[in-house]
């Protein structure tokens, strides 16, 4: 069995380029390589790049027997903690996504959707009007209000500006290429490192203090947030998650939806603004209370801008992806950018039209912003939602235009997608607020 061609340069030199650049990588890949290749990467090897539909749709079912690609997250490792449910996996997985999956769907999230257009609200009220501001930091701001209040469910504001500003610093070193010093025992000594200790140990105490409350709260079933409903959950066989596994998932839960959601509607913001006539269309729409066209914007911004440029798997058996048969213990990258960018499933692929997502869209397996198969993001629903109430209250409150004439340049932070600039915008006026209609 040989694996995909692939470029020749040294490992170095390809991990380099699929750190720093990864777009123009997989770019230069595809045209040269064709939509399956394989490239060289330090500390993993081999990697093999997928896009076709039929072997993604192949991959992702398999991943009852499948495990997740080496190094998954080793930097964010730290922080999530051991039993977070993007490194568990096997029956430990399965289990708890089942346990983790009801706050996150149906009429659950109607609870959330007042916290999203309260924050929102309270954070356009603090923009500048006539000064250039970035909006990639407010969309931060709003986000990780949301998981405060809706997920954290954090009450008391004294504790809640507390944990703000311990999330926010650990949050910033994640982000940081130097965060690969929190993975190496002897840099951990380095003041950066043991301040972002520091910080989680506080984060935690918080955290704990919240969940032993929540055990003992009379209401517990009355709550909302979605800390109380992990607490009350059950397992099949009657026991619950521990202090120390609910604090893993909390953390887990912060880092999958904050950053993920906050770049998506930055990049949402700067690809309207390149689209007066859509930005058109879609303020109309909503004035009127609909959000059939707001939803396909959201979708094809994740798709001309995934957040995430690729996944990993590792094969247990030898498969056959991309016209190759791969060998067991191959690693497997599904790219979701360049998926969503094959010319033969969306004809001029660069183009920003959520017209392609009105009559119902693409296939599965050909818009992937949240993976698929049994780790596809536990949050996606959410992460929608959130998207959806904050852009309609945003619109509905602000008169923006772009601060700059430049579409934003893609840049890589961590395991997201950026806007080299945070999408440069300027406040026009504000408009009153008036009541909106629910989106769920």
């Amino acid at each position: 069995m040989t694996l995909p061609p692939g470029p020749s340069a040294p490992a170095a030199f390809q991990t380099a380029r699929l750190v720093a650049r990864p777009v123009p990588f997989l770019e230069s890949c595809r045209r040269r390589y064709g939509e399956t290749f394989t490239a060289q990467v330090l500390r993993v090897g081999p990697m093999v790049f997928i896009s076709d539909p039929a072997s993604i749709k192949t991959l992702f079912g398999a991943d009852r027997q499948n495990t997740i690609a080496p190094g998954r997250n080793v930097v964010l490792a730290p922080v999530l903690g051991r039993r977070s449910l993007l490194l568990l996996e096997g029956k430990e997985h399965l289990r708890r996504r089942k346990l983790m999956l009801p706050p996150f769907h149906g009429e659950r999230m109607r609870a959330y959707e007042a916290v999203m257009a309260e924050a929102t609200e309270r954070e356009v009220a603090s923009w500048p009007v006539g000064r250039a501001f970035p909006l990639h930091p407010s969309m931060q701001a709003i986000t990780l209000e949301v998981i405060l209040r809706a997920v954290f469910g954090v009450e008391d504001d004294e504790r809640r500006a507390l944990l703000r500003r311990n999330l926010v610093g650990i949050l910033a070193t994640t982000r940081s290429p130097r965060a690969i010093g929190m993975t190496i025992g002897r840099l951990r000594r380095l003041p950066v490192y043991r301040r972002v200790g520091e910080m989680l140990a506080e984060a935690d105490e918080i955290l704990l203090a919240e969940i032993a409350e929540r055990r003992g709260d009379p209401r517990l079933a009355s709550r909302e947030d979605i800390l109380s409903l992990l607490v009350g959950a059950r397992f099949e066989d009657g026991s619950t998650m521990n202090d120390a596994e609910l604090r893993d998932q909390l953390m887990t839960l912060l880092m999958a939806g904050h950053e993920t959601t906050a770049t998506g509607l930055a990049w949402a913001f700067d690809l309207l603004f390149r689209a007066p006539q859509k930005l058109q269309r879609l303020r109309a729409e909503l004035a009127q209370g609909g959000h059939e066209y707001l939803d396909a914007a959201i979708e094809e911004t994740l798709r001309v801008r995934p957040v995430v440029p690729f996944i990993g798997r590792q094969l247990r058996v030898p498969t056959e992806l991309g016209a190759y048969e791969l060998p067991e213990g191959t690693t497997v990258m599904p790219s979701i950018y360049l998926a969503h960018t094959r010319r033969d499933l969306y004809p001029d692929p660069q183009a920003f039209r959520p017209e392609r997502f009105l009559d119902g869209g693409p296939d599965t397996y050909s818009w992937i912003p949240f993976g698929g198969g049994t780790r596809r993001c536990i949050g996606a629903a959410f992460a929608q939602l959130e998207m959806r109430v904050v852009m309609r209250t945003v619109l509905g409150r602000a008169e923006l235009r772009p601060a700059t004439n430049q579409a934003e340049p893609i840049v890589r932070r961590n395991v997201t997608l950026s806007p080299r600039n945070g999408t440069p915008a300027i406040l026009v006026s504000r408009h009153p607020a008036r009541r909106l209609a629910a989106t769920v």
